[in-house]
């Protein structure tokens, strides 16, 4: 399912820096997040979705390197994301 509007609007509000910041690599790590656990869902009853198993895995690892350039660019912002989103690392 995607991500609609006012949801994606509610996860950038929460995680933004600034009244007018849309991307910064907290709000692009949580919107990523927010399609990361749709697509799990999906994946309950579609076992057999290959393509969207491959579009899953380029989300993880393109918040998998965020997150890295988080952790070097600043370490206590990252250990914020992490706790808010609940991510095991």
């Amino acid at each position: 399912m995607p991500l609609t509007n006012a949801r994606k609007a509610e996860v950038v509000g929460k995680f933004r820096r600034a009244p007018a910041d849309t991307g910064s690599p907290e709000v692009q790590i949580a919107l990523l997040s927010e399609r990361i656990n749709g697509l799990t869902e999906h994946f309950t009853t579609h076992k057999s979705d290959h393509a969207s198993r491959r579009g899953l895995l380029k989300m993880v690892a393109q918040r998998r390197r965020l997150l890295d350039y988080l952790k070097a660019k600043t370490p206590e912002r990252y250990t914020k994301v992490v706790n808010e989103l609940g991510l095991r690392r």
